[in-house]
């Protein structure tokens, strides 16, 4: 990879402050050991001078090496300082006052070693996201017998009187979207400098785009959905209660609506970007303005036919709006806007993102619940993407020192390379395990007890253990296949149509066997539109590499996906 000029990090990588993935699907930590502390400063002797003077050094003895050779380290930083071979790295080598971009040229590829940037600490907040979607799931989730001696489903987190004023906090779903945005924004830049360079135009970008980030999203739902509808209707077939197969399956299908947000997302994501790079606040203003628009419509229209929870259906159409503003939020990050504020700034920004929910939601229509604001999305949950947006730059320091620790690497990488199984199969598998229960009752305290909050820790462990055996045979569906061309716009049209409007539907009536089936089809018809017609990519000629040259380790690394990511 060339040379790369701009404000934007190439891949989301702040390499200078912790490492990287590579972006292409291969993880890189840098080979010479972690950098140093975030924002340290330590130049090896002369490097200033021979900064000015077009050249890079080595280490602490100023090895001399030309510019455009090796490392190239653009931005706002100081240059790049290498260790001599063999020799520990320098702390604190790869400075970064704001934010920098780390590029591998001719030496580096020669080498075999993938140095493409990639934060870290978006991966972190990324798997964070997820994580704390499974712990509240899970706390939301009582089974237990009833007075009767039938089985009733219960929401202990929801009975607390503090509950809803936690959610300005547990909702986490508008820093998906931002972190989301970011990946989106680096991923279509740099797709569309290589189709510039191999003289492609921006349309065959966009498709391909498109048709990767459908398979991303598309192929791991498929297998849930099938099992889904099996599953509910050898329920109904067994004569399960009604009413209790009706609550599991409410439940169960309560993070399906993910799926529709984040096509739609995806799918804009293309023509968002050439909004935003030519007029960003104009881009802003325009979809906060139909945000509200919306919700104006929905509380003024009282006799609109409502959702499961008795929300107007009205709302939904800011699945077109709410979620895209929020992605613009990722956008600006990944142009180093909220790199360049300083730290007042962003605590400003955060506490106003935050304070502006007080008047919507005591004075305004909206509840105080941030869950409730989920479906459908509302204006406090773009609030609540600014305030959070900025409190990630505000925190990155610590959490990159954090990201440096083998543990925390292990533990990211392990969940990010399977966050839309964890994502899809978290609730089933916590039911499952709440079934298990209702078998062996010793085991099982009642639900909401002292001793069932104790034994939450434990569950939640048992889930994520559940969910990693379960990703060994379903985690090659988060791979995306390769695909000799992309679809054409027409199949990709046809693909969201079967897509997106089932789990919409899912989101405003409750999934049922019905919806379960009609989804389960139409995610099949699309893994079979984006694979229509597809060859094997022919693999590049085999050749023998230098006897010098060290062989890249074969690893892979978080999807930007999951709910991504």
């Amino acid at each position: 990879m060339g040379t790369t000029t701009g404000s934007a990090p190439p891949n989301g990588g702040d390499v200078g402050r912790g490492g990287g993935y590579a972006f292409d699907g291969r993880i890189a930590l840098d080979p010479h050991g972690a950098p140093g502390r975030a924002g340290a400063r330590r130049r090896a002797p002369g490097s200033r001078r021979a900064a000015r003077r077009g050249v890079r050094t080595r280490g602490g003895a100023g090895v001399r090496e030309p510019a455009g050779v090796g490392l190239q380290h653009l931005g706002r930083g100081g240059p790049v300082v290498r260790p001599r071979h063999g020799s520990a790295p320098p702390r604190g080598g790869l400075t970064a006052r704001r934010y920098s971009v780390l590029v591998t040229t001719e030496r580096t590829a020669r080498d075999g070693v993938d140095l493409s940037g990639r934060d870290l600490t978006l991966d972190l907040a990324r798997v964070f996201c997820v994580l704390v979607v499974v712990a509240v799931h899970l706390l939301f989730v009582g089974v237990g017998p009833d007075a009767s001696g039938g089985i009733t489903v219960s929401r202990p987190l929801e009975e607390l009187p503090w509950f809803a004023g936690a959610t300005w906090v547990g909702q986490v779903m508008p820093l998906f979207f931002v972190v989301g945005g970011f990946a989106t924004a680096t991923s279509l830049r740099n797709a569309r400098r290589r189709a510039a360079e191999a003289g492609r135009g921006d349309a065959e970008v966009a498709r391909s785009y498109a048709h990767t980030r459908m398979q991303r999203l598309v192929r791991p739902s498929l297998p849930l959905l099938v099992f889904l509808a099996v599953a509910l209707g050898g329920a109904m077939l067994a004569g399960v209660d009604a009413g209790l197969l009706g609550a599991v399956a409410t439940g169960v299908g309560s993070p399906l609506w993910f799926l529709g947000a984040y096509l739609i997302c995806q799918l804009a994501a293309p023509i968002l970007l050439t909004w935003h790079e030519r007029a960003p606040v104009a881009t802003l203003a325009v979809l906060l303005a139909a945000v509200i628009a919306v919700d104006v419509i929905r509380f003024a229209l009282t006799d609109a036919p409502v959702d499961q929870a008795g929300a107007s259906v009205l709302g939904y159409l800011n699945l077109l709006f709410v979620w895209p503003l929020v992605q613009q939020l990722g956008f600006w990050y990944a142009d180093g806007w909220f790199a360049c504020r300083s730290w007042w700034q962003l605590v400003l920004l955060a506490v106003l993102g935050w304070a502006a929910l007080v008047p919507l939601t005591v004075w305004g229509p909206y509840p105080v619940d941030m869950l409730t604001n989920l479906n459908p999305p509302t204006v406090p949950l773009v609030a609540l993407g600014v305030g959070q947006a900025a409190l990630l730059q505000l925190l990155k320091p610590p959490l990159t020192a954090l990201m440096r620790t083998r543990a925390m690497q292990a533990l990211v990488f392990v969940v990010g390379t399977r966050l839309m199984t964890v994502y899809l199969w978290h609730l089933p598998l916590i039911l499952a395990v709440a079934g298990l229960g209702l078998l062996v009752p010793a085991i099982a305290p009642a639900a909401g007890t002292a001793a069932w909050w104790w034994t939450r820790p434990v569950v939640f462990l048992v889930v994520l253990g559940l969910v990693y055996l379960l990703s060994l045979p379903l985690g090659r569906f988060e791979r995306p296949a390769a695909f000799s061309r992309p679809a054409s716009t027409v199949a990709l049209a046809v693909a969201a149509v079967a897509t997106i409007p089932p789990v919409v539907a899912i989101a405003i009536l409750g999934l049922d066997v019905v919806l379960a089936t009609i989804a389960a089809a139409g995610f099949a018809l699309a893994v079979l539109l984006l694979g229509a017609g597809q060859k094997p990519k022919s693999a590049p000629p085999k050749s023998a590499p230098p006897k010098s040259a060290e062989p890249k380790p074969a690893s892979s690394v978080p999807s930007s996906d999951a709910a991504a990511s």
